[in-house]
Parts: C-alpha cells; structure tokens; sequence
C-alpha cells in the first residue's frame, strides 16, 4: 500500500493560530485557563515549578476553587521532579492530577522505561485547544538567556475540536485505569459542538503502541512522496529509519529541494552525535543541512510545498516514532504553510549555519568512530525498550 493512502482524517472549518516559543504560548494558555466555565484537560511531559509553571498552576488553582473540574496529566519522567514535590499540593487544591508511567527510582532498568507521554495538549471547555511541542517550563536556557528555546504551539478551535478532547480523555481514562486498577468513564464531559470557526482543513494525527504506531512517520511520509518543489523540516531530534531517509533522498533526486533545521546546542550528546553521523549520506544526496546555534532548538515541524504542514510534538527519531505517545496537528492550507514556513526561514536567518560535506571531513577518525558508535547506542536503546514485544494500552 502505498503511504500516500495512509491519510488521517481531516475536518474543514478550523481556526490556527501559530504560537512561537513560549512568550506567545503562555499566556494564551493562562487566559483560556482562566476563562475556563467547566472543564480544564492538560497533558505535558515536562512540568516545572519555576516562574512559567507557578503561574499556569495559580491559574489552574483558580479555576479549581471557582468550580472548573481542572485534570492535569504528567508524564512520571520528563516531570519526575515536579510529582516528588508537589503532588500532594495539586491534589489539595482540588486539582486531579494523574501521573503517566511513574517514576518510583531513576535508577531501576525497566524494559518500558522509554515510552513515555511525549504529548503536549490542552482542551478548554470543549472550546479551544493548544497542541504543539512546548512544555511546561521557562524556556530560557541559563547559559543562553538572550532567547528562549524555539519551538511552536497551536491554539486551535473548530471542529477539530471533537477528535482533540477525544484522544485526551480516552488517555486519561486509560492512566485511572493503569494507576487505580479500576475502569473509569468521562461521561459528563461538555462536548464540542464542531462549529467552523476557521477556513482550514486539519487532521489530529497520533503515536500510541496500540492502533496508532506508525501514523505519523506514515503520514510524514505520504506528503514528502507527493512533494514536488520543496521540503522544510524543523526538529529537535533527528534520527530517521532507513524508509524515512530513502524517502527525503528519492525526493532530492527528483529535484525538490530538502532542507532539514537541526540542533546545533547541544543538549543531549549522545542523540546529538548520533544524528550527526547522518550527515555525510544526508549532504552527499542534495539534502541542505542547518544547524540551529542561536538557542535550542525545540520544534516539531515540517512544511511541505507551501501545502501541508505539521506541528506538533513528535520528532523524527525512534523515540517518537516508535516508543512514545506522541500528538501532531496536520494542515492543508497555503496559507497557514507559508506562515509556518517564513517564521522557520526567519528563525534560520537569525541563528543557523549551513553545513558542508567539510563539517565531517575535517573531523578526526576518532570523532567520527564516536558518532557511529553513538548511532549504534541509540538505535540499541530502542530494541531495548521493547519496541514491537506486546500491545499495552499505556
């Protein structure tokens, strides 16, 4: 079959608008919180109790004491901090809080331990919703504190709304029953009445290891097949299969031009490296590589042909693609693609490098056997992990 019949499915009459880093997705987060009437869903993977996340959570204790049933669901590793210490305060506040694959001792070697809830989500009311790549944290690194990590968010409303809040609550009910040993219904819930409140045609595309496990790498896959003039992608992480890649090389030697934003801080050496180690074959067929250096770079998006473009939380590495729960919002609209576009460009020409076949020329034989070697490590981890040994619902 081919990929390009791999498609979501998409509902017309959508309103998005692009959040750049968290200086615009914050406070627009803050203000649906505090307009909420009856309900607040949120799912992060990262959740600090800094400057960021101590005002999301006032608002949230807010609208917890004015009525609102607020839900906030944490992924137990990339948050493992926030539930050893502050748990107890959330639950006090009358804030239901549940936490997704727990961390009981960092060090413990579980098999599962990479599948994680990647997903960065938020319903209001049935009313409007955020998806994107944006955690819940000041996103300023303290050793670059002129600009924030660059990354994006969507706020949504319109008919997607429906298949957003579904996902949300299916997974919650799926963590009281992993946590509490007991099935568990959302039954009351305020359901989103799918009016058009926009002109764009969306689709929710998700990772799960259950029924969802290649839907976005397929549909990833089905756009670049069908591209003709050019390719765009920005990701934090970068360590696409062997199909991916054959995929970004046949369309450079059909003639679309492929460029690839990648991080150029470097924040976890090991997938760095490893990534790196694509280069040679990634430059050696056409494929334009940039290195982000201004901050880190966060985001999760691709625009293809000014036509189709995703944002979301998924990079293209085994870990997303294969291990973790992950949440894409698909668009086709030109116009929103051209938005997406010029702010990557934009964020290109202010801090990223062009690299060359030199990049891995000039580097010793020894630090080239260290990328391989890392390549090798992460691809390891991943067989490790499990990947494709059962079909848990979590």
């Amino acid at each position: 079959m081919s990929h390009t019949e791999l498609w979501p499915h998409f509902s017309e009459g959508n309103q998005l608008e692009l959040l750049e880093t968290g200086a615009e997705f914050f406070p627009a987060l803050e203000a649906a919180i505090e307009t909420a009437r009856s309900d607040v869903f949120i799912e992060t993977y990262i959740l600090k109790y800094d400057i960021v996340g101590r005002c999301l959570i006032s608002a949230m204790r807010r609208a917890a004491a004015r009525g609102v049933s607020v839900r906030l669901l944490v992924d137990g590793f990339g948050s493992r901090r926030f539930v050893e210490d502050h748990h107890q305060m959330m639950l006090d506040s009358g804030i239901h809080m549940l936490v997704y694959r727990r961390e009981f001792s960092r060090w413990a070697l579980r098999r599962h331990r990479l599948r994680r809830l990647h997903r960065k989500l938020a319903v209001i009311d049935g009313k409007v919703a955020f998806v994107g790549g944006i955690n819940l944290a000041h996103d300023y690194p303290s050793h670059i504190p002129e600009h924030p990590r660059h990354d994006y968010t969507l706020r949504i409303e319109g008919p997607l709304l429906r298949a957003i809040q579904s996902t949300v609550k299916h997974v919650w009910e799926l963590v009281v029953w992993a946590s509490l040993k007991h099935r568990f219904h959302l039954n009351n819930l305020p359901q989103p009445q799918g009016l058009p409140a926009g002109t764009v045609s969306a689709a929710l595309v998700i990772r799960d290891n259950v029924r969802h496990r290649r839907d976005i790498e397929n549909a990833y896959l089905g756009a670049i097949e069908k591209a003709r003039h050019h390719i765009l992608i920005a990701n934090a992480y970068f360590l696409p299969g062997r199909r991916f890649r054959r995929a970004l090389v046949s369309a450079a030697q059909r003639g679309v031009e492929v460029t690839i934003l990648l991080q150029g801080q470097v924040e976890y050496r090991l997938q760095h490296w490893a990534t790196q180690a694509l280069y040679p074959s990634l430059i050696g067929h056409g494929i334009r590589i940039f290195e982000y250096q201004r901050s880190y770079l966060h985001a999760k998006v691709a625009v293809i042909d000014d036509q189709w473009a995703t944002v979301g939380s998924s990079n293209i590495d085994p870990f997303s693609l294969l291990l973790a729960r992950e949440a894409n919002i698909i668009a086709r609209d030109s116009a929103f693609a051209s938005q997406l576009r010029q702010s990557v460009e934009r964020a290109m020409q202010e801090g990223a490098q062009a690299l060359s076949m030199a990049f891995w020329t000039k580097k010793s034989i020894p630090a080239r056997a260290m990328r391989w070697l890392a390549y090798g490590m992460v691809r390891m981890a991943v067989g490790i992990s499990g990947y494709g040994r059962g079909k848990e619902g979590l």
